[in-house]
Protein backbone atom coordinates (compact mmCIF):
# COMPACT_ATOMS: atom_id res chain seq x y z
CA UNK A 1 0.00 0.00 0.00
CA UNK A 2 1.32 3.52 -0.49
CA UNK A 3 2.27 5.89 1.99
CA UNK A 4 0.74 8.20 3.05
CA UNK A 5 3.37 10.75 3.92
CA UNK A 6 4.57 10.41 0.54
CA UNK A 7 1.33 11.61 -0.93
CA UNK A 8 1.19 14.40 -3.61
CA UNK A 9 0.27 17.78 -2.49
CA UNK A 10 -2.44 18.37 -4.56
CA UNK A 11 -5.35 16.23 -5.73
CA UNK A 12 -7.59 16.81 -7.85
CA UNK A 13 -11.06 16.64 -7.32
CA UNK A 14 -13.42 15.42 -10.05
CA UNK A 15 -16.76 14.68 -10.41
CA UNK A 16 -19.42 15.04 -13.52
CA UNK A 17 -23.07 13.87 -14.41
CA UNK A 18 -22.40 11.13 -15.82
CA UNK A 19 -19.60 8.08 -16.39
CA UNK A 20 -18.49 9.28 -19.57
CA UNK A 21 -18.30 12.89 -18.88
CA UNK A 22 -16.25 11.84 -15.36
CA UNK A 23 -14.32 9.87 -17.82
CA UNK A 24 -13.55 12.95 -20.04
CA UNK A 25 -12.60 15.06 -17.55
CA UNK A 26 -10.23 12.64 -15.64
CA UNK A 27 -8.70 11.99 -18.80
CA UNK A 28 -8.03 15.35 -19.68
CA UNK A 29 -6.13 15.85 -16.13
CA UNK A 30 -3.54 13.22 -16.34
CA UNK A 31 -2.59 14.29 -19.47
CA UNK A 32 -2.00 17.81 -18.24
CA UNK A 33 -0.10 16.51 -15.78
CA UNK A 34 -1.93 15.51 -12.43
CA UNK A 35 -0.34 13.02 -10.17
CA UNK A 36 -3.07 12.87 -7.43
CA UNK A 37 -7.18 12.79 -8.50
CA UNK A 38 -10.45 12.10 -6.22
CA UNK A 39 -13.21 10.25 -8.51
CA UNK A 40 -16.73 11.71 -6.97
CA UNK A 41 -18.57 8.13 -7.56
CA UNK A 42 -21.49 9.45 -5.44
CA UNK A 43 -22.06 12.17 -8.30
CA UNK A 44 -22.76 9.72 -10.35
CA UNK A 45 -26.88 8.07 -11.22
CA UNK A 46 -24.85 4.77 -10.79
CA UNK A 47 -21.87 5.11 -8.33
CA UNK A 48 -20.38 1.76 -9.62
CA UNK A 49 -20.55 2.84 -13.21
CA UNK A 50 -17.60 4.72 -12.56
CA UNK A 51 -15.50 1.67 -11.49
CA UNK A 52 -14.20 0.80 -14.81
CA UNK A 53 -12.45 4.05 -15.13
CA UNK A 54 -10.15 3.69 -11.84
CA UNK A 55 -8.82 0.70 -13.61
CA UNK A 56 -8.09 2.55 -16.83
CA UNK A 57 -6.38 5.19 -14.97
CA UNK A 58 -4.15 3.12 -13.16
CA UNK A 59 -3.30 1.05 -16.23
CA UNK A 60 -2.61 3.89 -18.28
CA UNK A 61 -0.96 5.96 -15.77
CA UNK A 62 0.52 3.65 -13.06
CA UNK A 63 1.87 6.12 -11.07
CA UNK A 64 -1.61 7.79 -10.55
CA UNK A 65 -2.75 8.26 -7.75
CA UNK A 66 -6.58 7.75 -6.81
CA UNK A 67 -9.16 8.76 -3.65
CA UNK A 68 -12.09 7.26 -4.57
CA UNK A 69 -15.14 8.73 -2.75
CA UNK A 70 -18.71 7.56 -2.42
CA UNK A 71 -20.21 9.59 -0.13
CA UNK A 72 -23.66 9.14 1.53
CA UNK A 73 -26.64 11.75 1.85
CA UNK A 74 -26.50 11.57 5.52
CA UNK A 75 -22.92 13.65 5.17
CA UNK A 76 -23.67 15.94 2.63
CA UNK A 77 -22.89 14.05 -0.35
CA UNK A 78 -24.75 12.19 -3.30
CA UNK A 79 -25.05 8.47 -2.93
CA UNK A 80 -28.42 7.78 -1.38
CA UNK A 81 -27.76 3.77 -0.81
CA UNK A 82 -27.53 1.88 2.18
CA UNK A 83 -23.68 1.39 4.70
CA UNK A 84 -23.38 -1.85 2.75
CA UNK A 85 -23.95 -1.15 -0.52
CA UNK A 86 -21.61 1.78 0.28
CA UNK A 87 -19.08 -0.42 1.39
CA UNK A 88 -19.35 -2.66 -1.24
CA UNK A 89 -18.73 -0.30 -3.71
CA UNK A 90 -15.69 1.04 -2.06
CA UNK A 91 -14.32 -2.19 -1.55
CA UNK A 92 -14.66 -2.73 -5.52
CA UNK A 93 -13.12 0.63 -6.03
CA UNK A 94 -9.78 -0.76 -4.38
CA UNK A 95 -9.96 -3.80 -6.21
CA UNK A 96 -10.12 -1.63 -9.30
CA UNK A 97 -6.86 0.34 -8.07
CA UNK A 98 -8.03 3.20 -5.91
CA UNK A 99 -4.93 3.27 -3.78
CA UNK A 100 -7.17 5.82 -0.76
CA UNK A 101 -10.92 5.42 0.10
CA UNK A 102 -12.96 8.26 1.96
CA UNK A 103 -15.27 7.18 4.87
CA UNK A 104 -17.34 9.84 6.13
CA UNK A 105 -17.09 9.99 10.38
CA UNK A 106 -20.86 9.35 9.82
CA UNK A 107 -20.77 6.09 8.57
CA UNK A 108 -17.42 5.19 10.60
CA UNK A 109 -19.51 5.71 13.45
CA UNK A 110 -22.51 4.56 12.84
CA UNK A 111 -20.83 1.19 11.68
CA UNK A 112 -17.27 1.03 13.03
CA UNK A 113 -16.55 -2.37 11.85
CA UNK A 114 -16.27 -0.57 7.58
CA UNK A 115 -13.13 1.25 8.26
CA UNK A 116 -11.57 -1.60 9.92
CA UNK A 117 -12.56 -4.11 6.84
CA UNK A 118 -11.60 -1.12 4.21
CA UNK A 119 -8.12 -0.39 5.76
CA UNK A 120 -7.50 -4.08 4.69
CA UNK A 121 -8.02 -3.48 0.80
CA UNK A 122 -6.66 0.41 0.54
CA UNK A 123 -5.66 2.95 2.79
CA UNK A 124 -8.65 4.89 4.27
CA UNK A 125 -9.37 8.35 4.99
CA UNK A 126 -12.09 9.07 7.53
CA UNK A 127 -13.24 12.68 6.97
CA UNK A 128 -15.28 15.24 8.79
CA UNK A 129 -17.52 18.07 6.76
CA UNK A 130 -19.50 20.96 8.11
CA UNK A 131 -20.16 23.11 4.72
CA UNK A 132 -22.50 26.12 7.12
CA UNK A 133 -20.33 26.64 10.41
CA UNK A 134 -16.75 26.41 11.56
CA UNK A 135 -16.90 23.76 14.93
CA UNK A 136 -13.95 23.57 16.93
CA UNK A 137 -10.90 21.87 15.43
CA UNK A 138 -10.02 19.90 18.37
CA UNK A 139 -13.22 18.54 19.24
CA UNK A 140 -13.82 17.33 15.67
CA UNK A 141 -10.41 15.66 15.72
CA UNK A 142 -10.66 13.96 19.23
CA UNK A 143 -14.01 12.92 17.01
CA UNK A 144 -12.03 11.60 14.01
CA UNK A 145 -9.31 9.82 15.65
CA UNK A 146 -11.83 8.02 17.59
CA UNK A 147 -11.82 5.22 14.48
CA UNK A 148 -8.86 3.81 13.38
CA UNK A 149 -7.91 5.42 9.89
CA UNK A 150 -4.51 5.92 7.99
CA UNK A 151 -5.51 9.45 7.37
CA UNK A 152 -8.01 12.70 8.67
CA UNK A 153 -9.53 15.69 6.73
CA UNK A 154 -11.39 18.01 8.34
CA UNK A 155 -13.24 20.25 5.84
CA UNK A 156 -15.34 23.10 7.56
CA UNK A 157 -16.82 26.59 6.44
CA UNK A 158 -14.89 29.12 6.30
CA UNK A 159 -16.76 31.86 8.44
CA UNK A 160 -13.84 34.08 9.47
CA UNK A 161 -10.53 34.39 8.83
CA UNK A 162 -8.67 32.84 11.62
CA UNK A 163 -10.89 29.91 10.87
CA UNK A 164 -7.86 29.17 8.74
CA UNK A 165 -5.32 29.37 11.32
CA UNK A 166 -7.54 27.49 13.49
CA UNK A 167 -6.79 24.52 11.14
CA UNK A 168 -3.54 25.28 10.52
CA UNK A 169 -2.48 25.21 14.10
CA UNK A 170 -3.17 21.42 14.12
CA UNK A 171 -0.54 20.68 11.57
CA UNK A 172 2.25 21.56 13.46
CA UNK A 173 1.30 19.12 16.87
CA UNK A 174 4.22 16.78 17.05
CA UNK A 175 1.68 13.83 17.73
CA UNK A 176 -0.79 14.86 14.88
CA UNK A 177 -1.96 12.21 12.50
CA UNK A 178 -1.58 12.63 9.26
CA UNK A 179 -4.27 14.94 8.22
CA UNK A 180 -5.99 17.24 5.49
CA UNK A 181 -7.83 20.23 6.97
CA UNK A 182 -9.38 22.93 5.04
CA UNK A 183 -11.64 25.85 5.38
CA UNK A 184 -13.84 25.96 2.78
CA UNK A 185 -15.19 29.25 0.30
CA UNK A 186 -13.18 32.63 0.07
CA UNK A 187 -12.30 33.06 3.58
CA UNK A 188 -10.64 29.96 3.39
CA UNK A 189 -7.93 30.14 0.72
CA UNK A 190 -5.08 30.28 3.30
CA UNK A 191 -5.82 26.85 4.42
CA UNK A 192 -6.00 25.35 1.16
CA UNK A 193 -2.78 27.18 -0.25
CA UNK A 194 -0.64 27.09 2.58
CA UNK A 195 -1.55 23.57 4.32
CA UNK A 196 0.94 21.01 2.36
CA UNK A 197 3.63 23.46 3.58
CA UNK A 198 2.51 23.43 7.22
CA UNK A 199 2.01 19.92 7.45
CA UNK A 200 -0.94 18.31 5.25
CA UNK A 201 -0.73 15.16 3.94
CA UNK A 202 -2.15 17.33 0.56
CA UNK A 203 -4.66 20.00 -0.61
CA UNK A 204 -7.47 19.75 -3.30
CA UNK A 205 -8.13 21.56 -6.42
CA UNK A 206 -10.37 22.02 -8.86
CA UNK A 207 -10.13 20.61 -12.36
CA UNK A 208 -8.60 23.23 -14.98
CA UNK A 209 -12.05 22.96 -17.09
CA UNK A 210 -14.82 22.87 -15.31
CA UNK A 211 -16.23 23.84 -11.59
CA UNK A 212 -14.56 22.28 -8.56
CA UNK A 213 -16.65 20.03 -5.78
CA UNK A 214 -16.10 22.30 -2.79
CA UNK A 215 -16.50 25.91 -2.13
CA UNK A 216 -13.20 27.76 -2.45
CA UNK A 217 -11.40 25.22 -4.89
CA UNK A 218 -8.76 26.90 -7.47
CA UNK A 219 -8.04 25.02 -10.60
CA UNK A 220 -4.76 22.50 -10.38
CA UNK A 221 -3.20 24.85 -12.87
CA UNK A 222 -4.07 28.02 -10.17
CA UNK A 223 -2.61 26.23 -7.13
CA UNK A 224 0.64 24.82 -9.15
CA UNK A 225 1.58 27.99 -11.36
CA UNK A 226 -0.02 30.98 -9.19
CA UNK A 227 0.75 29.74 -5.47
CA UNK A 228 3.27 27.18 -6.74
CA UNK A 229 1.58 24.71 -3.61
CA UNK A 230 4.39 22.33 -3.83
CA UNK A 231 7.30 24.90 -3.50
CA UNK A 232 6.09 26.59 -0.16
CA UNK A 233 7.77 25.52 3.10
CA UNK A 234 7.24 26.90 6.69
CA UNK A 235 9.59 29.41 6.11
CA UNK A 236 7.45 31.01 2.99
CA UNK A 237 7.15 34.90 3.54
CA UNK A 238 3.48 35.25 3.65
CA UNK A 239 2.18 38.91 2.03
CA UNK A 240 -1.40 39.27 0.71
CA UNK A 241 -4.80 41.38 -0.33
CA UNK A 242 -7.69 41.68 2.06
CA UNK A 243 -10.98 43.03 0.23
CA UNK A 244 -14.75 41.94 0.25
CA UNK A 245 -15.15 40.27 -2.66
CA UNK A 246 -11.58 39.26 -3.47
CA UNK A 247 -11.75 37.38 -5.96
CA UNK A 248 -11.67 39.38 -9.23
CA UNK A 249 -8.40 41.37 -7.72
CA UNK A 250 -5.18 40.86 -9.92
CA UNK A 251 -2.73 41.78 -7.20
CA UNK A 252 -1.97 38.04 -6.65
CA UNK A 253 -1.15 37.27 -9.91
CA UNK A 254 1.37 40.65 -10.27
CA UNK A 255 2.80 39.92 -6.43
CA UNK A 256 3.20 36.13 -7.12
CA UNK A 257 4.97 36.82 -10.43
CA UNK A 258 7.33 39.75 -9.00
CA UNK A 259 8.16 37.54 -6.31
CA UNK A 260 9.30 34.49 -8.06
CA UNK A 261 11.14 36.87 -10.53
CA UNK A 262 13.00 38.39 -7.40
CA UNK A 263 13.99 34.99 -5.84
CA UNK A 264 12.11 35.20 -2.67
CA UNK A 265 10.71 32.83 -0.98
CA UNK A 266 7.03 34.30 -0.57
CA UNK A 267 3.80 34.05 -1.56
CA UNK A 268 0.91 36.35 -2.23
CA UNK A 269 -2.46 35.26 -1.16
CA UNK A 270 -6.20 36.59 -1.37
CA UNK A 271 -7.83 37.40 1.91
CA UNK A 272 -11.95 37.74 1.92
CA UNK A 273 -12.25 39.43 4.99
CA UNK A 274 -15.99 40.71 5.78
CA UNK A 275 -15.66 44.51 7.21
CA UNK A 276 -16.67 42.76 10.39
CA UNK A 277 -13.70 40.36 10.45
CA UNK A 278 -11.33 43.06 10.10
CA UNK A 279 -10.29 42.44 14.06
CA UNK A 280 -10.15 38.79 13.59
CA UNK A 281 -8.23 38.99 10.59
CA UNK A 282 -5.56 40.73 12.45
CA UNK A 283 -5.64 38.24 14.97
CA UNK A 284 -5.16 35.37 11.82
CA UNK A 285 -2.55 37.80 10.48
CA UNK A 286 -0.40 37.57 14.26
CA UNK A 287 -0.70 34.09 14.14
CA UNK A 288 0.43 33.18 10.42
CA UNK A 289 2.34 35.11 10.62
CA UNK A 290 1.58 37.68 7.58
CA UNK A 291 4.39 40.21 6.89
CA UNK A 292 2.42 42.59 5.41
CA UNK A 293 -0.67 43.34 2.66
CA UNK A 294 -2.08 45.36 0.55
CA UNK A 295 -5.55 46.70 1.50
CA UNK A 296 -9.03 47.76 -0.93
CA UNK A 297 -12.78 48.04 -0.53
CA UNK A 298 -14.29 48.12 2.00
CA UNK A 299 -11.30 48.34 4.70
CA UNK A 300 -9.16 51.35 3.50
CA UNK A 301 -10.41 53.78 6.27
CA UNK A 302 -11.37 51.32 8.98
CA UNK A 303 -7.85 48.98 9.04
CA UNK A 304 -6.36 52.66 10.33
CA UNK A 305 -8.01 52.10 13.68
CA UNK A 306 -6.41 48.40 14.27
CA UNK A 307 -2.76 50.68 13.18
CA UNK A 308 0.05 51.81 15.22
CA UNK A 309 0.51 54.35 12.86
CA UNK A 310 0.28 55.56 9.62
CA UNK A 311 2.80 58.11 7.31
CA UNK A 312 1.37 61.70 6.75
CA UNK A 313 0.28 61.29 3.53
CA UNK A 314 -1.83 58.36 4.50
CA UNK A 315 -3.11 60.32 8.15
CA UNK A 316 -4.18 62.88 4.99
CA UNK A 317 -6.02 60.90 2.81
CA UNK A 318 -7.55 59.24 5.45
CA UNK A 319 -7.06 55.89 4.08
CA UNK A 320 -4.67 52.83 4.09
CA UNK A 321 -3.91 50.95 1.19
CA UNK A 322 -0.82 48.58 2.26
CA UNK A 323 0.18 47.78 5.87
CA UNK A 324 3.84 46.68 6.94
CA UNK A 325 5.68 45.42 9.95
CA UNK A 326 7.56 47.97 12.16
CA UNK A 327 9.32 46.22 14.42
CA UNK A 328 6.22 44.10 16.29
CA UNK A 329 3.82 46.83 15.35
CA UNK A 330 2.02 47.25 12.16
CA UNK A 331 1.68 50.80 10.04
CA UNK A 332 0.13 52.02 7.73
CA UNK A 333 1.17 53.82 3.92
CA UNK A 334 -1.37 54.75 1.02
CA UNK A 335 0.62 53.49 -2.41
CA UNK A 336 -2.34 54.87 -4.16
CA UNK A 337 -0.56 58.62 -4.14
CA UNK A 338 2.50 57.26 -6.25
CA UNK A 339 0.38 55.50 -8.76
CA UNK A 340 -1.40 58.45 -9.37
CA UNK A 341 1.76 61.00 -9.55
CA UNK A 342 4.75 58.69 -10.81
CA UNK A 343 3.27 58.43 -14.04
CA UNK A 344 2.50 61.54 -14.67
CA UNK A 345 5.86 62.77 -13.82
CA UNK A 346 7.47 60.87 -16.83
CA UNK A 347 4.94 63.14 -18.56
CA UNK A 348 5.42 66.63 -17.04
CA UNK A 349 6.31 68.62 -14.26
CA UNK A 350 3.45 68.38 -11.65
CA UNK A 351 4.32 71.60 -10.25
CA UNK A 352 2.12 74.49 -10.88
CA UNK A 353 0.21 72.07 -13.07
CA UNK A 354 -3.53 72.48 -13.28
CA UNK A 355 -5.59 69.18 -12.51
CA UNK A 356 -9.08 68.24 -12.68
CA UNK A 357 -9.83 65.24 -10.25
CA UNK A 358 -13.39 63.13 -10.96
CA UNK A 359 -15.07 61.87 -8.39
CA UNK A 360 -15.46 61.84 -4.87
CA UNK A 361 -14.53 58.62 -2.91
CA UNK A 362 -11.54 57.12 -1.38
CA UNK A 363 -9.87 57.23 -5.02
CA UNK A 364 -10.31 60.79 -5.71
CA UNK A 365 -9.11 61.93 -2.05
CA UNK A 366 -6.01 60.68 -2.90
CA UNK A 367 -5.25 61.71 -6.09
CA UNK A 368 -5.91 65.26 -4.23
CA UNK A 369 -3.55 65.02 -1.81
CA UNK A 370 -1.03 63.30 -3.72
CA UNK A 371 -1.06 66.58 -6.90
CA UNK A 372 -1.56 68.73 -4.01
CA UNK A 373 1.88 67.28 -2.52
CA UNK A 374 3.92 68.05 -5.89
CA UNK A 375 2.51 71.04 -6.24
CA UNK A 376 -0.02 70.84 -8.62
CA UNK A 377 -3.33 73.19 -8.41
CA UNK A 378 -6.17 70.98 -7.95
CA UNK A 379 -10.08 70.83 -8.70
CA UNK A 380 -12.76 68.24 -8.05
CA UNK A 381 -15.79 67.66 -9.87
CA UNK A 382 -18.73 64.60 -9.99
CA UNK A 383 -22.16 64.02 -10.19
CA UNK A 384 -22.91 64.86 -6.72
CA UNK A 385 -22.57 68.42 -5.80
CA UNK A 386 -22.85 68.06 -1.65
CA UNK A 387 -20.10 65.35 -2.11
CA UNK A 388 -18.20 67.31 -4.58
CA UNK A 389 -18.08 70.40 -1.68
CA UNK A 390 -17.48 68.46 1.30
CA UNK A 391 -14.29 66.94 -0.70
CA UNK A 392 -13.24 70.14 -1.38
CA UNK A 393 -13.78 71.51 1.90
CA UNK A 394 -11.72 68.39 3.64
CA UNK A 395 -8.55 68.73 1.12
CA UNK A 396 -8.36 72.60 0.04
CA UNK A 397 -9.35 71.67 -3.71
CA UNK A 398 -11.29 74.20 -5.59
CA UNK A 399 -14.58 72.64 -6.04
CA UNK A 400 -16.29 72.98 -9.52
CA UNK A 401 -19.86 71.92 -10.60
CA UNK A 402 -19.81 69.55 -13.62
CA UNK A 403 -20.81 71.51 -16.18
CA UNK A 404 -18.19 74.25 -15.49
CA UNK A 405 -15.28 71.36 -14.71
CA UNK A 406 -16.15 70.46 -18.36
CA UNK A 407 -15.97 73.60 -20.14
CA UNK A 408 -12.63 74.59 -18.71
CA UNK A 409 -9.13 73.28 -19.60
CA UNK A 410 -6.86 71.32 -17.44
CA UNK A 411 -3.29 70.32 -17.66
CA UNK A 412 -4.14 66.80 -15.87
CA UNK A 413 -7.60 65.28 -15.83
CA UNK A 414 -7.51 62.23 -13.22
CA UNK A 415 -10.57 59.75 -13.80
CA UNK A 416 -10.99 58.31 -10.28
CA UNK A 417 -14.55 56.38 -10.64
CA UNK A 418 -15.82 52.99 -12.12
CA UNK A 419 -17.21 54.27 -14.87
CA UNK A 420 -16.05 52.32 -18.10
CA UNK A 421 -15.07 49.17 -15.88
CA UNK A 422 -15.95 46.34 -17.43
CA UNK A 423 -18.62 44.78 -18.10
CA UNK A 424 -19.98 48.42 -18.61
CA UNK A 425 -17.26 49.51 -21.06
CA UNK A 426 -18.99 51.73 -23.09
CA UNK A 427 -19.89 54.24 -20.13
CA UNK A 428 -17.78 57.75 -20.21
CA UNK A 429 -18.05 60.34 -18.12
CA UNK A 430 -16.71 62.55 -21.02
CA UNK A 431 -18.23 61.55 -24.27
CA UNK A 432 -17.53 65.11 -26.17
CA UNK A 433 -14.72 67.21 -25.47
CA UNK A 434 -12.36 66.03 -23.07
CA UNK A 435 -11.07 68.81 -21.09
CA UNK A 436 -7.59 68.25 -20.51
CA UNK A 437 -4.26 67.77 -22.53
CA UNK A 438 -3.38 64.53 -20.44
CA UNK A 439 -5.57 61.94 -19.44
CA UNK A 440 -5.07 59.66 -16.30
CA UNK A 441 -7.73 56.56 -16.12
CA UNK A 442 -7.93 54.96 -13.03
CA UNK A 443 -9.93 52.11 -14.38
CA UNK A 444 -7.40 48.94 -15.85
CA UNK A 445 -10.09 46.42 -17.18
CA UNK A 446 -10.74 46.91 -20.06
CA UNK A 447 -6.90 48.27 -20.04
CA UNK A 448 -8.45 50.81 -22.95
CA UNK A 449 -11.36 52.91 -21.28
CA UNK A 450 -14.20 54.54 -23.36
CA UNK A 451 -12.63 57.59 -21.93
CA UNK A 452 -9.13 56.91 -22.91
CA UNK A 453 -10.43 55.99 -26.40
CA UNK A 454 -12.45 59.40 -26.45
CA UNK A 455 -9.29 61.49 -25.67
CA UNK A 456 -6.66 59.88 -28.01
CA UNK A 457 -9.04 60.54 -30.92
CA UNK A 458 -9.03 64.35 -29.48
CA UNK A 459 -5.13 64.32 -29.89
CA UNK A 460 -4.86 63.99 -26.00
CA UNK A 461 -2.10 62.02 -24.35
CA UNK A 462 -3.23 58.99 -22.07
CA UNK A 463 -2.26 57.46 -19.10
CA UNK A 464 -3.74 53.42 -18.51
CA UNK A 465 -5.23 52.75 -15.14
CA UNK A 466 -2.76 49.59 -15.37
CA UNK A 467 0.59 52.00 -15.42
CA UNK A 468 -1.12 53.24 -12.19
CA UNK A 469 -1.71 49.86 -10.74
CA UNK A 470 1.71 48.89 -11.63
CA UNK A 471 3.25 51.98 -9.58
CA UNK A 472 1.56 51.56 -6.55
CA UNK A 473 2.04 47.90 -6.40
CA UNK A 474 5.52 48.27 -7.26
CA UNK A 475 5.98 50.54 -4.25
CA UNK A 476 4.15 48.27 -2.11
CA UNK A 477 6.97 45.37 -3.00
CA UNK A 478 9.98 47.52 -2.12
CA UNK A 479 8.34 48.28 0.65
CA UNK A 480 7.99 44.47 1.92
CA UNK A 481 10.79 43.05 0.10
CA UNK A 482 13.44 46.31 0.15
CA UNK A 483 14.14 44.75 -3.01
CA UNK A 484 13.60 46.61 -6.54
CA UNK A 485 9.96 45.98 -8.23
CA UNK A 486 10.62 44.06 -11.69
CA UNK A 487 7.84 46.50 -13.40
CA UNK A 488 8.11 44.93 -16.62
CA UNK A 489 7.15 41.46 -15.23
CA UNK A 490 4.16 42.98 -12.78
CA UNK A 491 2.58 44.43 -15.85
CA UNK A 492 3.10 41.44 -18.00
CA UNK A 493 1.27 39.36 -15.69
CA UNK A 494 -1.66 41.73 -15.27
CA UNK A 495 -1.19 41.99 -19.40
CA UNK A 496 -1.46 38.28 -19.50
CA UNK A 497 -4.91 38.20 -17.58
CA UNK A 498 -6.16 41.34 -19.29
CA UNK A 499 -5.58 39.77 -22.69
CA UNK A 500 -6.31 36.36 -21.81
CA UNK A 501 -3.24 34.79 -22.39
Amino acid sequence: MISVRSLPPICVALSAADPNGLKRLALAECEAGAKFVELRLDLLPQPEAGLPLIKLLRERWPKLNILATCRRKEAQGGFAGSIEEQERILAKAAANGAQLLDLEIETAEAAPDVAARLRQKSRVVVSFHDFEKAPSPEKVLRRLRKVRADLYKMAVAGVKPSDSSRLLRLLGQADAPPLVVLAMGEVGAASRILGPSRGAAFTFAAPNTSPGTAPGQYSAAVMQGLYRVDKLTPDTRVFGVIASPVAHSMSPVLHNRALRRCGVDGVYLPFRVESERLGDFFRFAEELPVEGFSVTLPHKEKVMRHLAGSDKLALQIGAVNTVFRKGKHWWGVNTDAIGVTAPLERLRRLKGATALVVGTGGAARAAVFALQAKGSRVAVTGRRPQKVRALAQATGAEGLAWDVATQRGFDILVQSTPVGMWPNVEDNLFPDAVPAEIVLDMVYNPLRTALIKRAREQGKTVVLGLEMFIEQAAAQFELWTKLPAPRAVMRNAVLDVLQGV
